[in-house]
């Protein structure tokens, strides 16, 4: 009972992600988590773009920069812009009450976010922002319709709009020239963004598939080993 009640109350604060559904074709999204750039820009972006509504309450800046190949005086001046110590939990001072206000509901924390969801739903939510009046933060998503969230990335990306025809609008259209990146440039951000979310999602997942690959060679060691002992053990049977 005591497991089940820490699950639920971990997986709370993602709810309000949970809470949609949608048909967009999603495009895949395949992790690299020895790919220590892709990793590192990831973290960049998210302390940048992101860190400024949405925590990593079970994330620490420590462990996170060890791990990624990132000096701690460098993630320091680079990547910790709220005064706190190298081994601090990524929080920030978004106020919850006020933030509901404003949103309509507090920004959720992401350490968990590709694992309550998905990666492939994070990385296609992430690129389908696009402009629409009707929204109060100008913008919508075609992953999740009728987001209460602003498009943070819009000076990278640029203006993305819907284009409807004969009543299917399934196509996104970008303004040419009016993003800091390009349509390429911008998908490489959006992948690494959504590498280092894998990332928080479990931290030892490398560790965990490399230690499997050592238990399963045990176990055929040992399986090959009991076999020969078992064989050895039958021969005496069958010799009386």
């Amino acid at each position: 009972m005591k497991k089940f009640l820490l699950v639920v109350l971990i997986l709370l604060p993602l709810t309000g992600w949970s809470a949609s559904t949608n048909n967009w074709p999603m495009e895949e999204f395949d992790g690299d988590l020895e790919n220590l750039p892709s990793l590192q820009s990831g973290f960049q972006l998210y302390t940048n773009y992101c860190l400024g509504c949405h925590t990593l309450q079970f994330q620490r800046y420590e462990r996170t920069a060890d791990d990624l190949g990132i000096p701690h005086d460098i993630a320091l001046e680079n990547l910790v812009f709220t005064g706190q110590k190298i081994g601090s939990l990524i929080t920030n001072a978004m106020p919850k009450q006020e933030s509901k206000g404003w949103f309509g509901a507090a920004p959720p924390d992401l350490t968990l976010v590709t694992r309550v969801r998905s990666p492939e739903w994070v990385y296609n939510y992430l690129k389908t922002f696009y402009a629409d009046a009707d929204r109060p933060m100008g913008a919508n998503n075609k992953v999740y319709p009728n987001v209460g969230m602003p498009n943070v990335l819009l000076d990278l990306q640029g203006i993305q709009r819907q284009v409807c025809s004969e009543g299917n609008c399934d196509q996104l259209v970008l303004d040419p020239g009016t993003g800091k990146m390009s349509a390429e440039e911008f998908d490489a951000a959006i992948y690494d963004l959504t590498n280092f979310l894998y990332y928080t999602g479990e931290p030892t997942r490398l560790q965990r598939q490399r230690t499997g690959i050592y238990v399963l060679l045990f176990l055929v060691f040992l399986g090959c080993f009991t076999y020969l002992l078992n064989r050895e053990y039958w021969k005496d049977i069958d010799g009386h």
